[in-house]
């Protein structure tokens, strides 16, 4: 990557090192890439907008969703997205992303909760817009509120209403929105691949964003992938761009404005906020009707699902039995994807929403969740602390693209810690379809204490003869290194990975912490595995 201070510009570090998070920018780096891997390539493919935040004439941030028809978003090349569709006239970009300008883009599946996001420079199309790569990298489901799309009918855009202010209408829409993207920039002035700007997106239960009297927003920040993209723009170059979504009727409410940051958000009206976003609004851009796209929440499906069992797993795991609330049959789920539940936090203003990995078989039996207890964690005290069995809690069908590779091709499969969750329904249904399929499990963990599911694996083991497992110990005592499932001390490598000599169509799934996955990653990179081999999948200190 064409930077001389890796992935990170100065304003994102000063932000890690702020809020006790300078480790991520020692790990982040495999995540962060100069092109587009094959899975987000075809997920950029496959949409049907893409939000994008640049600056105007006068510089000022801004961010817009460009829509099109199916198959609008071209990828030719893992360095290259191709939008054959132009912003119309009234858009404040509109005349802005000429070539040369510089450009974020947030690729973002409401319905699957899937966001992917892209840096880069604008080049000349015909019919719109090229865009060459400098940054690509994931983000993970959380805050996502799932919505299903349809299209209106063809109709006119309104006539945009431009000011210097919100009037009480806009307000109140604002104080309703569970979604905003935001985004914002800043330059170096070398042309570094961290210069340039940024689109994200924020979500949180309605009314999460506020507007205070003096006319200022009010936007917590709460636990992330501690990237700090966004807060690290702002430390930079306070210049940030809002967009609201009308779902129902395809309006948009753009705002640009300054910015300043609340580091310790203790004045929030949000308990769940780990800093403020406060931001002064300079101009007002409210466009009805301005896109074609609809969303709905309704067409989502909702399940309620009893807790008709509650098991300590170990190193503060517990795992959670989840059927039915009515009796009926849940549906198949793919192996390695996460639950989406909506929690009833007291003291919360709405729905606390996380998403937890699915640990059991996927064959449409009773569900199982593993939850790890954080010490900020809100969910995970509450449901180990006050969800017993019998109370009811409401979830979003299983979603996620952490799933096993079709064919037959050996698998590696290692992780760390909680890690294990999706990798114990990823043995489930391979010692129930694929028994013979060449598996290896590798496993990091503390101590026999920490060490959760021994057992359930053992099991696993006897009933796939071709899986075979180690687990590493990172701590452990001498009445570990006695028993039967310390196979090594300290941390898993990728030199263990590659020890195992699977050969090339090997593929590699791992699941743990960003630390941990940022080295498996590069270490494997450097042994020779093929990229679109290793699929990744992070947890982070959300709770």
């Amino acid at each position: 990557m064409p930077t001389d201070t890796g992935p990170f510009h100065p304003g994102e570090l000063i932000a890690q090192r702020r809020t006790g998070a300078l480790e991520v920018a020692a790990t982040a780096g495999p995540f962060i890439r100069d092109h587009m891997p094959g899975q987000h390539r075809d997920f950029f493919a496959a949409l049907p907008f893409l939000v994008l935040g640049a600056g105007d004439a006068e510089g000022r941030p801004w961010v817009s969703l460009l829509e099109g028809p199916e198959g609008f978003i071209a990828t030719p090349e893992a360095r290259r997205l191709i939008l054959h569709a132009r912003l119309a006239a009234q858009d404040p970009l509109a005349g802005a992303l000429r070539a040369g300008a510089e450009i974020g883009l947030l690729g973002i599946d409401l319905a699957s909760r899937r966001r992917n996001r892209v840096n880069g420079v604008v080049h000349s199309t015909r019919d719109g817009y090229g865009i060459h790569v400098r940054q690509s990298f994931g983000n993970c489901p959380q805050y996502i509120h799932p919505r299903d799309w349809h299209r209106a009918e063809a109709a006119p855009e309104g006539v945009a209403r431009v000011t210097q202010r919100l009037d009480a209408a806009q307000i109140r829409r604002i104080e309703a929105a569970d979604t905003v993207f935001i985004g914002s920039g800043q330059s170096s002035g070398a042309g570094l691949a961290t210069d340039g700007y940024d689109a994200s997106h924020r979500g949180g239960a309605p009314g999460f964003v506020r507007v205070a009297a003096d006319g200022t927003l009010r936007i917590p920040d709460y636990a992330g992938n501690r990237f700090f993209n966004t807060i690290g723009n702002l430390v930079r170059d306070p210049r940030v761009g809002l967009c609201f979504v009308d779902f129902g009727t395809g309006g948009l409410l753009q705002l640009t404005g300054r910015a300043r940051i609340d580091w310790t958000g203790e004045a929030s009206h949000d308990p769940e906020a780990r800093r403020m976003i406060v931001l002064t609004v300079d101009r007002v851009i409210d466009r009805p009707s301005a896109l074609a796209l609809r969303w709905s929440r309704e067409s989502i499906a909702r399940l309620r699902l009893r807790v008709i069992d509650k098991v300590p797993e170990g190193d503060g795991i517990t795992s959670f039995l989840l059927a039915d609330a009515a009796g009926g049959r849940l549906g198949r789920f793919r192996a390695g994807q996460h639950l989406p539940v909506a929690l009833d936090v007291p003291g919360q203003p709405g729905k606390v929403r996380r998403s937890y990995s699915l640990a059991g078989a996927p064959d449409g039996g009773p569900y199982r969740i593993a939850v790890k207890r954080t010490a900020r964690g809100l969910a995970s005290r509450h449901l180990q602390d006050a969800v017993g069995i019998g109370d009811v809690i409401e979830a979003s069908p299983p979603a996620g693209s952490f799933v096993l590779p079709q064919g037959r091709d050996p698998l590696v499969l290692a992780s760390a810690g909680v890690g294990i969750t999706p990798m114990l329904a990823m043995l489930h249904e391979l010692a129930a379809e694929q028994p013979d399929r060449p598996v290896w499990l590798l496993h990091g963990t503390r101590t026999r204490r920490s060490h959760a599911f021994a057992t359930e694996l053992a099991l696993l083991a006897a009933r796939a003869p071709m899986l075979r497992m180690r687990f590493f110990y990172s701590a452990p005592g001498a009445e570990d290194r006695a028993g039967p499932n310390c196979d090594a001390e300290g941390r898993i490598t990728a030199r263990d990975l590659l020890a195992l000599n699977l050969g090339a169509r090997a593929r590699y799934l791992l699941c743990g912490p960003p630390g941990f996955l940022a080295d498996l990653r590069s270490g494997l990179d450097a042994g020779g595995v093929a990229a679109e081999h290793v699929i990744t999948e992070t947890f982070g200190p959300s709770g």
